[in-house]
């Protein structure tokens, strides 16, 4: 009698698979080789005029926007919160810079200077953080209700510093923030892994991981426990919005211009979306940070491809729609373990007939 015993390396496959970053990841890799195969120069790298270039450099740069907010989105979904108004903080945060700095035509000059506009513009989203976490755990609005408030009000707050029109910016040292490399980097790389450093020093070498998972699974017995479970909403709230005010800035000087109507348009669905793509359970508790960045990675390299491969605008979001379905399906355990069966029960059928 044969050993059913499968061999190591078929054991170390199905140990992977079960890992919940292993799905993300895969799906990570076989869009990027799609894009490959449709599009020879993709992979390609060029060192130019001190700079790197190339297809995945683009990715990086245009996905580290919606990095941020994915970070700041994963602690607010790990308290069994939501926060459906990052777009509209982008929105803020963008048109309050823009209209801090604005600039002389000549590119030199501008209105206030770039270190008080550009923590004015984060400090405004702080605080627009600090307003939904305060509704949510202080006043018990529900997290979707809450920050809804603000998704409406904030398009108009918005449009009412801007005046309604597109505000253009000519300062050109605050184009760096967005468009500009540090060590043949995107510059924005470096402050997207700065911020990631950092919360992830916080919550694997503290205990706020521990505390945000406890309030997570169960409010009440942290409460109970001695958690301040109202105070770390908070904190989760406004970390999301400051995350949100620092992608604005990103975003405004990468295209030199604040819209208040389209700046950040749809990019907490994004960040929704690259937060459960990443594992992290929308029931609160599970979350993971590098799931988070892998899920905006998709999301973006998904974009990519779209665009590439010359996909109808019209049909565009359904096609991002049904890759999310198939992603979430096959994490799903139950949806695996039917799979299972089905597979199990297939050969046994066989043998029948």
């Amino acid at each position: 009698m044969r050993d059913a015993t499968p061999p190591p390396s078929t054991r170390f496959v199905a140990v992977a698979l079960r890992h919940r970053l292993a799905w993300p990841l895969l799906t990570l890799v076989l869009l990027l080789a799609l894009n490959a195969a449709f599009n020879p120069g993709f992979l390609h790298l060029e060192w130019r005029d001190g700079h790197l270039y190339g297809s995945l450099i683009d990715i990086l740069n245009r996905a580290a926007p919606l990095v941020l907010v994915s970070l700041g989105m994963t602690l607010v979904i790990a308290t069994r919160g939501i926060d459906i108004s990052v777009g509209a903080v982008v929105a803020i945060a963008a048109a309050t810079a823009a209209w801090m700095i604005g600039g002389s035509v000549s590119g030199n000059v501008a209105r206030f200077p770039m270190p008080v506009a550009t923590a004015a513009a984060v400090g405004i989203a702080l605080v627009c953080g600090l307003w939904n976490g305060l509704l949510v755990a202080r006043v018990g609005m529900q997290p979707i209700i809450a920050t809804l408030i603000l998704m409406v009000a904030g398009r108009g707050i918005a449009q009412l510093i801007t005046g309604g029109q597109i505000i253009t910016i000519y300062y050109q040292p605050f184009f760096f923030l967005g468009s500009g490399f540090l060590l043949g980097l995107p510059f924005s790389l470096f402050v997207v892994g700065l911020v990631f450093v950092l919360l992830y020093l916080a919550i694997t070498r503290t205990a706020l991981g521990l505390f945000i998972q406890a309030v997570g699974i169960n409010p009440t017995a942290a409460r109970v426990a001695g958690v301040q479970a109202r105070r770390l909403v908070v904190g989760a709230y406004a970390f999301c919005g400051a995350c949100a005010g620092v992608a604005g800035l990103l975003i405004s000087s990468n295209v030199k211009s604040a819209d208040g109507n389209n700046a950040g348009q749809l990019l907490e669905l994004d960040a929704i979306l690259a937060v459960t793509l990443g594992g992290t359970a929308l029931t609160g508790g599970r979350f993971s940070l590098v799931g988070s960045v892998i899920g905006a990675l998709i999301i973006q390299t998904l974009t990519y491809a779209i665009y590439s491969l010359g996909v109808p605008p019209e049909i565009n979001l359904v096609v991002k729609a049904v890759v999310v379905f198939a992603v979430m399906l096959l994490q799903s355990p139950e949806f695996r373990a039917s799979l299972g069966a089905l597979a199990r029960r297939a050969p046994l059928e066989g043998v029948r007939r």
